[in-house]
């Protein structure tokens, strides 16, 4: 096996950190830049499990002496920043040691008749990491993000996604018309109207619309829907949140198709 190529900066000036900044502090800098940063050993090590091949792996100072053993044939070409530059372009308040640059996935077709999440709106990072999540793990291969959503591929949704992003087929900044190609049924939550979930057989596959944290799934859309529910809260609360609901709602659609 090929040793990487290894290169030491202790620069902020130096065109690469510059770069790396960018990816780590700005939402949508993946976009222009054809490359997502991630960054910690739980992320890198989701990525490698699913066989991805990281372009860079970045390390800090202190900690490349330890990563040598475990990730010295991670990539090709081996960053090691000093610790005080990884710091400065980690978004991080506890600056993680290490990370990876990967190619953004290629843009790829809508799948119409696959199991579905359709982000309406969804605007905190830390929710659609979190739905993301609950996707993965309860078998809904694709996620849809409508304008408005917050960026798929940005630090903090990749963070909070925890690496579902490596199981999931992403596609965003669609508009409403552009789900018309879909063939599964949409099934909407509302806080306030539609059936109860638990009293309902819910379609499988399906595709199901999450909305806006304040102003919840669109007319447009809740036109199109085939189900409409909500979910009981005898507590008497206004409404969950939209991850909660997510969970609560793909949770219910695995069980039943599990039967």
């Amino acid at each position: 096996m090929i040793s990487p190529a290894i290169t030491h900066i202790s620069s902020r000036d130096n065109a690469f950190v510059k770069d790396l900044k960018r990816l780590a502090q700005d939402n949508t800098a993946y976009r222009k830049q054809g490359q997502v940063w991630l960054e910690g050993d739980h992320l890198c090590r989701a990525a490698l499990t699913r066989g991805l091949q990281p372009i860079t792996a970045v390390f800090s100072e202190s900690f490349w002496p330890e990563a040598q053993s475990i990730y010295a044939q991670a990539a090709a070409k081996i960053i090691v920043l000093s610790d005080v530059i990884f710091a400065d372009i980690s978004g991080l308040e506890s600056p993680a040691r290490m990370g990876f640059l990967l190619e953004l996935p290629a843009s790829t077709s809508l799948l119409p008749e696959v199991a579905t999440v359709i982000l309406d709106r969804v605007q905190d990072a830390g929710n659609v990491g979190s739905i993301l999540r609950s996707a993965a793990a309860f078998g809904f291969k694709q996620v849809l993000a409508l304008k408005g959503t917050a960026a798929l591929w940005s630090p903090k949704v990749l963070r909070a996604g925890m690496g579902a992003h490596f199981g999931l087929t992403l596609i965003e900044s669609l508009t409403p018309e552009m789900l018309q190609t879909l063939q599964v049924p949409l099934v909407v939550t509302s806080s306030h109207q539609g059936q109860l979930l638990h009293q309902q057989t819910l379609p499988h596959p399906c595709a199901w619309v999450l909305g806006h944290e304040g102003q919840g799934v669109s007319e447009a859309l809740m036109a199109h829907a085939a189900l409409s529910v909500r979910i009981a809260q005898p507590g008497g609360e206004e409404s969950l949140n939209v991850a909660a609901a997510a969970a609560i709602c793909l949770n219910a659609s695995a069980a039943q198709a599990a039967i």
